[in-house]
């Protein structure tokens, strides 16, 4: 592979990746705290929040296919004992990949139901509302999940901080 394609597919998933960490950063320090904090109501705030993190999953979703593709992309073209890092940041990725869109499709569709069923507004809800009783135990796992993909994504991180080092990976491979 041409040195300047090998180049360019790194810059590429190297961007992705940090668009998507550094998204998931900003988001939790600085969009919802602020977003709580700031707005009139919790209802206002949880909108903020909640169509941020659609479209911080769909920057994750595109980006992480790319990533995933790039990386296989230079796997093919590397030496055996560099693949092994491209399976660690391949593995990481699909990690974050199947979150994401698991939130994405299945936890964020039923809170929006369950919001729905409270009434519009979760906080003026009853307790014993079953749509507010089942979006504040979903709430906590959309959490953890953005959590888990958080962490896999400083993962890969640490793991691309590292390919510079690994040698073989600039070899091409002869077939």
């Amino acid at each position: 592979m041409p040195t300047w394609m090998q180049t360019f597919i790194r810059a590429v998933r190297l961007l992705v990746m940090v668009a998507w960490v550094g998204g998931l950063l900003f988001f939790a320090f600085v969009v919802a705290p602020v977003a709580f904090y700031k707005l009139a109501s919790a209802h206002e705030a949880g909108l903020v929040v909640g169509g941020t993190l659609r479209v911080l999953h769909w920057i994750g979703l595109i980006g992480g296919g790319l990533f995933c593709i790039g990386t296989v992309w230079l796997w093919f073209w590397a030496e055996v004992p560099a693949r092994v890092g491209f399976v660690i940041e391949l593995a990481l990725a699909c990690v974050m990949l199947v979150v994401t869109a698991y939130s994405q499709f299945s936890i964020l569709p039923r809170m929006d139901r369950d919001q729905t069923l409270a009434g519009g507004v979760i906080e003026t809800a009853p307790l014993d509302n079953p749509g507010r009783r089942d979006f504040e135990r979903l709430h906590p796992v959309s959490e953890r999940l953005e959590g888990l993909v958080l962490l896999c994504g400083v993962g890969v991180i640490l793991v691309l901080a590292r390919e510079s080092q690994w040698p073989e990976t600039g070899k091409i491979k002869t077939i």
